[in-house]
């Protein structure tokens, strides 16, 4: 592909999607409308998209004051550093706008995101060849370089035929960062992509990750969102050819004073093509507070798909806030399987009787059910050293819970 602009097939296979019911009370005076998934703007122009008033159903739990920033190009484009730190050798040279295959997949689905597509002018190219399998990770670091300063990022992921490859993309330290993730995952490949963000309180980062499976090809989609003022960060994944199978699944831990949000959008295009989603989380902290909305579209097309989403929160203390929306959309009634859930709570004071009745203080006893909560996330990733890393972190938050409860 050698244009920025989608061809009108892909534009009208996208207007299929439908979101959640917004009701918005009457007003006195007029309003803008709230805006269905097909009616946004299918532009590759910052200006067709219009600043956010958070009456669009995409935006309406966003917090606009803190994300806006993001809402304007970066002036120096200087607010984050890439470094490799595995597998740099896989780096391709960078895409221009234009540049295949550069926007073969991705198309702006809100205005950070078309920003982020103008201001990002080369986009790094990680290239994983032709029937090649890479056994450790490929990790790239992405360091924010001050609170204040603003970056645009456009990253295209490409697993050729029958190739297998693990990414990791590490965010850490502060900026205002705008970030695309072109995912493209070419016939009979076997790709692994996880985003961790472990940014400073200070951070604000919106990211839209948009991929493609082809035949007989599998994606297995994590992020892992464990710091960060505002962190959103939007998994849009559509399984297109026959027998691709698409596995998304996140892990989200927030503090008092952050936002963190995914809305996935899983879109089963080809026939006998199966989709496990995937969230958990868990809130702590008087402001707290995690989004998730979860969009399962099966098309016309699609004919034998095996589908499920789910998301589920633990809030562990008073305030804390989760908003949970999945949606499914089925439009083929051949199909061996769709479903969705979704569930909010808090401790299972069941599961704290057992352990207490066998010798387990609360305290322990409340450690244990949280770790073993989201170890089923943690355990999915298969990469012993990040397990580590997090299975630590969550410890600390625990920890850090703690203290601040016994002031």
């Amino acid at each position: 592909m050698t244009t920025t602009q989608a061809p009108a097939e892909a534009q009208n296979e996208h207007a299929h999607r439908d979101p959640a019911t917004v009701i918005i009370p009457p007003q006195d005076e007029v309003t803008v409308p709230v805006q269905t998934r097909s009616e946004r703007p299918r532009s590759y122009e910052p200006a067709d998209f219009g600043t956010p008033t958070g009456r669009e159903v995409n935006w309406v739990h966003a917090p606009l004051k803190r994300l806006a920033p993001l809402f304007a190009p970066a002036e120096q484009n200087d607010g984050v550093s890439y470094a490799f730190t595995a597998g740099e050798q896989y780096a391709a040279a960078p895409l221009a706008i234009g540049t295949a295959p550069r926007g073969e997949v991705f198309e702006p689905e809100d205005l950070p995101a078309a920003i982020a597509w103008q201001g990002a002018t080369e986009a790094l190219h990680i290239r994983i060849p032709r029937e090649e399998e890479v056994a450790e990770p490929i990790v790239l670091r992405i360091d924010g370089q001050g609170a204040e300063r603003r970056a645009d990022a456009h990253l295209v992921i490409e697993a050729l035929e029958h190739s297998q490859a693990t990414v990791v993309i590490r965010h850490e330290g502060a900026a205002q960062l705008a970030e695309n993730v072109e995912i493209i995952v070419r016939d009979g490949a076997t790709l692994t992509v996880v985003a961790v963000q472990r940014w400073d309180d200070s951070a604000i980062h919106a990211a839209a990750h948009q991929a493609r499976v082809g035949r007989d090809a599998t994606l297995r989609h994590f992020v892992v969102s464990f710091g960060g003022g505002v962190v959103r960060v939007n998994p849009n994944v559509e399984l297109d050819g026959t027998g691709s199978n698409g596995e998304v699944y996140g892990l989200s831990f927030a503090d008092s004073g952050q936002h963190l949000e995914s809305q996935v959008y899983l879109y089963h295009k080809g026939a006998e093509t199966t989709g496990d989603v995937l969230y958990k989380g868990a809130l702590q902290g008087a402001s707290a507070r995690s989004v998730w909305i979860g969009d399962v579209l099966i098309g016309p097309n699609a004919t034998g798909t095996d589908s499920y989403e789910a998301n589920r929160n633990l809030v562990l203390t008073n305030g804390a806030r989760a908003d949970s929306i999945p949606n499914l959309e089925i439009q083929t009634g051949d199909i061996k399987g769709a479903g969705h859930a979704s569930a909010t709570g808090r401790f299972d004071d069941e599961q704290l009787f057992y352990l207490q009745a066998r010798g387990i203080a609360e305290e322990e006893a409340r450690r244990l059910v949280v770790i073993g909560f989201l170890a089923e996330i943690v355990q999915k990733l298969g990469l012993p050293e990040l397990e580590a890393e997090l299975t630590a972190a969550i410890e600390q938050e625990l920890a850090t819970g703690v203290e601040e409860t016994a002031k």
